[in-house]
């Protein structure tokens, strides 16, 4: 069962685990479940979704109920209306804080501005040595989209040479094997932990939030993050 976040008669919200993808898609082909249709068989109702999660992506993941509601949220989302905000764990001490202005090429290898936000929220320093260094470090950031490119944050952030943990093919894979081989993690340490938009029907202020799922929260516990 799908964990609900929010619902009313219009809208419902889903926090996505980690692997999961919101429909089909010919570039994951492997797949066999995807949220739209276990969301769809919970309910007993066709959905609409709002937006798009990347698969290895977790957290707060919006549908609609109908095509009206639908396409008023859609057109939300593409004036950038709505904030979102992310959490990823990312290798090396970042600033506490920066935007990241880099522009990204989409799938027909057009240049498209995107600008990514981070604020770094706490640190983490492991015992285990790391390409020369004798220690492993580590941030975890809140981070905040301010274009919706594909694989944004994961780009921007490899882009600075702090990728997020689990990512591939835009992490870095010394660290990727380590935390598989040392704690048997292999999930994207990227989570979407809110929405914050106005209610496109009744007009109220939503925010929905998204607990981490249990790898993503097992990390920090093993990592031990500080202030």
């Amino acid at each position: 069962m799908l964990q609900i976040l929010h619902s009313d008669a219009h809208l419902v919200a889903i926090n996505k685990p980690h692997g999961l993808l919101v429909h089909k898609s010919m570039i994951a082909a492997d797949a066999s479940e995807f949220a739209i249709q276990l969301l769809r068989d919970q309910l007993g109702q066709r959905v609409y979704p709002a937006h798009r999660l990347d698969r290895k992506t977790a957290g707060v993941l919006l549908f609609s109920l109908d095509k009206e509601t639908d396409s008023l949220m859609q057109q939300q989302f593409m004036r950038h209306e709505i904030n979102k905000v992310y959490h990823a764990i990312v290798r090396g001490f970042t600033p506490e804080e920066g935007v990241i202005d880099y522009p990204l090429l989409n799938e027909k290898g057009q240049s498209q501005e995107a600008v990514t936000r981070y604020r770094r929220l706490k640190t983490a320093e492991l015992d285990i040595p790391s390409s020369g260094f004798s220690t492993s470090r580590y941030s975890l950031l809140e981070v905040t989209p301010m274009t919706g490119r594909m694989h944004q944050i994961r780009k921007h952030l490899a882009h600075i040479f702090h990728p997020i943990i689990g990512d591939r093919p835009h992490g870095c894979n010394k660290q990727n094997r380590l935390f598989l081989e040392k704690w048997n993690h292999n999930d994207m340490l990227l989570h979407a932990v809110s929405l914050e938009f106005t209610h496109p029907v009744n007009h109220d202020n939503i925010v929905i939030t998204a607990p981490y799922q249990a790898s993503f929260q097992r990390m920090l516990d093993l990592m031990e993050f500080k202030d």
